[in-house]
């Protein structure tokens, strides 16, 4: 494990991996940074893989408080400490935190899958509030359930094969300040975000997730939508050789697209 120190003095704690230009993974809001172990084997051929725990869980530090602008400063401090061009790559709650940071950090591409972003009619959620009234109740598997049936689509979580035994309630502290900022997030109608970004959904995700991916595909200045058939939320997980895939084919894309800039000059 290596480390780096966010502007709070927060540290971070990151696994490195593969060859090639740097791809920082940020995962989602139940998760770690093994979120990514099923992907992992099938990008280390073309990318060094910067895996970090979000702060709040596994080796990584945390704060007092929570602000989504530590994650931001968590993500600059992560990009400060590779070299190259870098690609930052967010699924779900990993996803804004990878949104809101490249609008203020250096990023030359951006991946999201399914980014926790609401917009119109589904910006009335209170889900936070009501995961903390099962909470106060003492009911903090409950809790967690209705986080995965109303985040991330999965209508009956205990028949999840890694339910309950594998399912980080630790967290649920963590996921439930997440879902605050989420509620709070507000999409800018005009986006100061000009890197090349991937934007990938599966055809059967969450109604509310592939919403937001349609709307930054109509917002965001250079966006290319990967719709994926036959899977959620989690394809990271469910169809890793394919999510791989189309991150490969951006990549080539942008760097031949670099290229001809340059040859043009």
């Amino acid at each position: 494990m290596q480390t780096v120190t966010s502007a709070d003095g927060t540290e971070i704690a990151y696994e490195r991996e593969g060859t090639g230009p740097p791809l920082i993974l940020l995962h989602g809001g139940s998760g770690t940074r093994r979120t990514w172990d099923t992907l992992r084997p099938h990008l280390t051929d073309d990318f060094t893989l910067i895996v970090p725990d979000r702060r709040g869980r596994g080796e990584s530090g945390d704060a007092d408080d929570y602000r989504l602008e530590y994650e931001i400063d968590d993500v600059r401090a992560l990009v400060d400490a590779v070299d190259g061009e870098t690609t930052v790559f967010g699924h779900s709650y990993g996803g804004l935190v990878a949104l809101a940071a490249a609008e203020r950090v250096a990023v030359d591409r951006l991946v999201l899958y399914e980014p926790a972003i609401l917009v119109d009619e589904h910006r009335d959620d209170d889900l936070a509030d009501r995961m903390q009234d099962r909470l106060d109740d003492g009911r903090r598997e409950e809790a967690m359930k209705l986080f995965y049936q109303e985040a991330t689509g999965v209508s009956e979580p205990e028949r999840l094969p890694f339910w309950p035994d594998e399912v980080n309630f630790d967290l649920l502290e963590t996921v439930l300040r997440e879902n605050y900022a989420v509620e709070e997030y507000e999409l800018a109608k005009d986006h100061t975000v000009d890197a090349p970004t991937l934007l990938l959904t599966g055809e059967h995700g969450p109604e509310h997730l592939r919403d937001a991916v349609f709307t930054l595909d109509e917002t965001l200045p250079e966006s290319h939508l990967v719709e994926l058939e036959g899977v959620g939320h989690v394809a990271i997980d469910s169809a890793p050789d394919r999510v791989a895939t189309a991150i490969r084919s951006f990549a080539r894309e942008q760097r031949d697209e670099n290229g001809r800039k340059r040859d043009s000059r």
